[in-house]
């Protein structure tokens, strides 16, 4: 289990909670994302299973850039508001959303959130999945692994943000996500915006 017997996480910075949602708000949650413009995660010229749109800002990872994206639509809304909360946030702090569907066969490799931003809050739907993760250590890697069930929520903050990567292996069934993130306290507009002139430069 990933918390241990005092319910203390094992990894400091990750919180979880089941039935953050209902199964009537679990059918149309998925039922929004599948109605929306989804297209397969690219990732320099390479195209993944895996397909996502983005809300309020969005990363371009074949040219490493960000740019603002449509506004978080209103049906997003009220679980924005219940994700900030349930991380302890102000509800404008959590500045995009992330929609996603995994189809079978579709996983997430190892990686860390873009430092661009710094407080990740997900909700899990459809199938159960397990978030692994992993830290490197000076003789390999320190383990650990949270089950996600349907309609539960997370948030990643601090050490487990950070230090440690994140993954969710290839299941056999689909699953959908909603990911909510904040900027880092370093980040603001203009600083994105500069960013992304050095590279076109």
């Amino acid at each position: 289990m990933f918390d241990d017997l005092f319910g203390t996480p094992l990894v400091p910075g990750f919180t979880h909670a089941e039935d953050f949602v209902s199964p009537d708000e679990e059918r149309a949650l998925i039922e929004r994302i599948d109605a929306q413009s989804l297209s397969p995660f690219r990732f320099q010229g390479w195209l993944g299973k895996r397909l996502t749109t983005s809300f309020g800002w969005s990363y371009d990872f074949d040219r490493s850039t960000f740019d603002e994206a449509p506004p978080i639509p209103h049906w997003l809304a009220p679980l924005k508001a219940r994700a900030a909360h349930f991380a302890g946030l102000e509800d404008d702090t959590l500045v995009q959303a992330l929609l996603l569907r995994y189809d079978p066969g579709a996983g997430i490799g190892w990686h860390r959130d873009r430092p661009v931003f710094e407080h990740v809050v997900g909700v899990s739907l459809g199938a159960p999945a397990t978030m692994r993760l992993r830290k490197r250590t000076e003789t390999g890697f320190d383990r650990a692994a949270a089950p996600l069930s349907p309609r539960s929520i997370y948030h990643l903050a601090g050490e487990v943000r950070h230090d440690w990567e994140h993954s969710i292996a290839e299941m056999d069934v689909s699953r959908w996500s909603i990911t909510f993130r904040s900027f880092s306290a370093r980040a603001n507009r203009r600083q994105i915006a500069e960013h992304n002139r050095s590279l076109r430069v």
